[in-house]
């Protein structure tokens, strides 16, 4: 049942013994993740589900197919457990371990508001890992699996008068199933992290009307000054899109979007927007350009909805030398950045609140970074939209299968192994994941790759993952295998990894040549260490001296890299995560390891570099 805010208080408590980041000790129940979920399609109306839900842990050996399922007996409550944090995290207040032979089982009461009657309900879940039966009622509203991409459920007709009662019943078998996990692990170890099963990312419900848009994507003209909107509509209606100036907020941040710049009809599932005189979007200057859509029907507008956009072209161009460079509208641009996991000490997979997810990207601006590698992980919608207000270039990683297992590996000669003769199960999962993460992420224009594969792990048929790459999303590039082992010239970039040093091992006339990783310098932080006494880096100092002195060393490394056709590079990592040292800040985010001042200048002397090699 529903709790009043004192009970709340009284029976929640984060899980003790584990270091914590500043803004745990400000979460409560009561203002878990309140921000609106979804900043590039909003409506006015919603209500949040996060919160304390009741848990329990039942045995089951149905397996990971939710639609077979048979509902769990739940006698008795193991408890309460703090939504959307993952159940083996500390600030579910629970910090337990599932495994593969049980299923987590949540549930909790709510109602909607009186004035939504007459509209269709949704159900939204933005993640939940891995495979999941949602009911209402009783009643199988549906069913999911995949861990990084939001689905929902129309619950209308499943609502009763007053409380209603949801359900969720999850499994996730982590690394003893072939799904999409990324670094989680059943028993961490290493550069492999603990396991995260369950709700992760807001639960929340919406009025909408029968006919309604659902989502929306944009490609642009930067030479033509057109901006094309393709939006799916639920139903039917005419649909008209208008143009507004914008900013460096979003459009929704205030509801009132600002001077219509140009207005079209969808036709043929697009609207063609003239901008006139267009304010691309870069690091510098991320200018957003407010959208509205506005469906009508008989005339009437039966919908309206707020979004945003960008102008911003990413392609190759040749320099002066004949080699390939990474452009951002038109303009040799040096991509460099650090490689961002993702994780929290206390929150696991999920910050603690929207002021943390920010927090990330603020330092790696402040730093002197224009570009972040997201590592096998899938961030919750506002994480994007914050790179693209903040400025900030995205690599996109599809989560890994699966680690070195099944990997083919040649240690003696580089992008020397062999594709894995991966299973039809495993393909299909991977296609499905990896398609809906591409299909929910190319909204926004702060990503500008993808990157199907990771060191080799898991990659099977690299071609045909690379010709279904680009078929989802031709408007951006494609990083077949960031590190490889195994290469085909196939997309866009070739990717060297080079530990401590940055050092390239491998070049292609054809293609862009890249650092994907490097450095991993460690410092080790007393009283922000997740285990004390075990911790690690790939090169290890004593003072945030030295660890800058090295640093700026690479750095130096890196221009003559750059010199011979280096166009981006990646610094292992923004934070420690458990084990590793090797952030740029401790995993708690409370020190940042070296003087910030001088790294940015370091930094931007890195990525200036290519520009002055080309004058």
């Amino acid at each position: 049942l529903l709790l009043s805010c004192s009970s709340d208080r009284e029976q929640y408590a984060p899980v003790e013994g584990r270091i914590m980041t500043r803004w745990a000790s400000e979460l409560s129940p009561g203002n878990c993740w309140k921000e609106y979920p979804r900043p590039q399609l909003v409506r006015k109306e919603w209500k949040d589900l996060n919160g304390l839900w009741n848990y329990a842990v039942v045995h089951s050996e149905e397996g990971a197919d939710p639609s077979a399922w048979t509902p769990s007996e739940v006698t008795s409550w193991d408890g309460k457990i703090l939504v959307p944090f993952a159940i083996e995290s500390a600030l579910s207040g629970v910090g337990r371990h599932v495994g593969d032979s049980c299923r987590l089982v949540y549930e909790r009461s709510f109602s909607v508001s009186p004035k939504w009657e007459g509209r269709r309900i949704l159900l939204h879940f933005d993640a939940v890992d891995w495979a999941a039966s949602v009911s209402v009622n009783g009643k199988v509203a549906t069913t999911h699996t995949g861990g990084y991409v939001p689905f929902c459920a129309d619950v209308s007709d499943l609502l009763v008068p007053g409380e209603n009662t949801l359900r969720v019943e999850v499994y996730d078998a982590t690394d003893d199933n072939t799904q999409p996990r990324g670094k989680q692990v059943s028993s961490p170890r290493g550069i492999w992290y603990t396991s995260v099963t369950g709700i992760w990312q807001s639960v929340w419900v919406e009025p909408v009307p029968e006919d309604r848009i659902e989502s929306y994507y944009t490609e642009c003209s930067l030479a033509d000054g057109v901006l094309y909107v393709f939006p799916e509509v639920e139903g039917d209606g005419e649909l008209t899109v208008t143009l507004r100036e914008g900013g460096r907020g979003w459009a929704a941040d205030t509801g009132k979007p600002g001077k219509k710049i140009s207005e079209a009809k969808v036709s043929d599932g697009r609207a063609d927007l003239k901008a006139g005189e267009v304010r691309p979007w870069s690091p510098e200057n991320p200018y957003l350009y407010a959208l509205e859509f506005t469906l009508r029907k008989d005339g009437k507008v039966v919908d309206r909805a707020l979004g945003y956009a960008a102008f911003r072209e990413i392609s190759i161009s040749t320099d002066e030398k004949g080699l390939q460079r990474l452009a951002l509208n038109g303009e040799p641009l040096f991509q460099y950045g650090p490689l961002d996991q993702g994780w929290w000490p206390d929150g696991l997979y999920t910050a603690p609140c929207d002021e943390a997810l920010r927090f990330d990207i603020v330092k790696t601006r402040e730093f002197g970074y224009n570009m972040i590698r997201k590592h096998i992980k899938v961030e919750p919608s506002r994480w994007y939209a914050w790179c693209d207000r903040l400025g900030v270039l995205v690599w996109q990683d599809m989560p890994s299968i699966t680690d070195h297992r099944f990997q083919k590996w040649d240690q003696n000669t580089p992008y020397g192994g062999t594709e894995w003769d991966a299973p039809a199960e495993v393909r299909k999962t991977y296609y499905k994941e990896w398609g809906e993460i591409i299909s929910h992420l190319r909204t926004f224009p702060s990503i500008v790759t993808w990157v199907p594969f990771n060191e080799a792990w898991a990659q099977f048929e690299t071609s045909t993952v690379v010709n279904f790459t680009r078929a989802q999303d031709p408007t951006r590039l494609i990083n077949a295998a960031s590190g490889g082992n195994f290469f085909a010239e196939v997309g866009d970039i070739l990717d060297s990894h080079h530990y401590p040093d940055p050092k390239m091992r491998l070049w292609a006339d054809t293609l862009v040549n890249v650092l994907g990783e490097y450095g991993g310098i460690g410092l080790a932080v007393e009283g922000h260490l997740w285990q004390p006494d075990r911790n690690w880096g790939y090169v290890q100092y004593k003072s945030g001296d030295e660890v800058f002195e090295t640093y700026a060393a690479y750095a130096e490394q890196l221009k003559g890299e750059i010199a011979r056709g280096c166009s981006a590079a990646v610094y292992t990592q923004t934070t420690d995560v458990e084990i590793e040292v090797n952030g740029l800040m401790t995993y708690d985010r409370k020190v940042v390891k070296m003087d910030a001042s001088r790294l940015r200048e370091v930094n931007l002397g890195v990525i200036c570099s290519m520009k002055n090699q080309q004058l």
